[in-house]
């Protein structure tokens, strides 16, 4: 009797372990809707200039995060599939060619119509602390959770080439909080990989600052001067929308993320 309900035991955990795994491989290779793919190709137009084998691999990541992650309509917002589709689409691209399980940690996204108020408290040099209202566009939080605007998240998709994509941006901090810290590192492939990284983004980020300071133009946005982990999720805006820009100016930076993405965005036609 014993032996009957160990292996009925057995066979009950084995059924408890496969049966997400089925259900994922089935949710990644189903058919790819045409709506879907007429909803990329009008709202993210990098879809457009993505060579054929990589849109092929999209689908795949879009209908493995689909079937993964929550999304979460907030205030008045109508959740659709057009909000969910054009928001995977962006996040998956970096994604692409990459062996990874789509953003771990991460569980749900929630979606406002437009941009939301945020409390971040700050504390000064003297101790004092002081809460400040902000109106965001985005926000990525450690406890799994994305937080978007759907009017930037469209704002940002449609212009391919001016470096500022809300959904990279929030996207990548979830690449860089992968080993659980925010620190401008993700997750590298060794040792060595970690050693070229850290010289050439030090180097880049201390650039970005000096130029901030001195009111120089920079191909990247000031704002990845705030710190490392802002400075990652900035250059990854650049590298995917300024990539030949971010290429001639700041060669080095780009080969260390085309070597993390496994991508070169400057070779598609922007």
């Amino acid at each position: 009797m014993n032996i009957v309900f160990l292996v009925f035991a057995i066979l009950i955990t084995g059924l408890f372990l496969f049966l997400p795994v089925y259900k994922d491989k089935k949710a990644r290779f189903a058919d790819f809707p045409q709506q879907w793919r007429d909803i990329l190709s009008k709202n993210v137009p990098m879809y457009n200039v993505l060579p054929e084998p990589l849109k092929l691999q999209l689908h795949l990541l879009i209908n493995s995060f689909l079937h993964r992650k929550k999304f979460y309509p907030c205030q008045d917002l109508v959740m659709t599939d057009e909000i969910r589709v054009t928001i995977a689409g962006q996040a998956c691209i970096l994604l692409l060619n990459r062996k990874t399980d789509e953003f771990a940690k991460l569980k749900s996204v929630l979606v406002y119509p437009a941009a939301f108020i945020a409390a971040h408290t700050s504390v000064d040099e003297n101790g004092l602390v002081s809460i400040e209202q902000k109106g965001l566009a985005g926000e990525s939080w450690g406890t799994g959770k994305i937080v978007l605007s759907w009017d930037d998240v469209q704002k940002g998709a449609m212009d391919i080439g001016d470096g500022h994509n809300v959904v990279l941006h929030e996207f990548a901090h979830q690449l860089d909080s992968a080993d659980g810290s925010t620190n401008g590192a993700p997750v590298l492939s060794s040792a060595n990989a970690y050693k070229s990284w850290a010289k050439v983004m030090s180097k880049e980020f201390a650039v970005l600052q000096q130029n901030q300071q001195h009111h120089i133009r920079s191909v990247m946005d000031d704002y990845g001067a705030t710190n490392p982990a802002e400075f990652f999720a900035v250059v990854t805006e650049t590298f995917f929308e300024k990539p030949k820009q971010l290429k001639q100016r700041h060669p080095e930076l780009y080969d260390v993320l085309a070597q993390y993405y496994h991508v070169k965005p400057d070779e598609w036609q922007h």
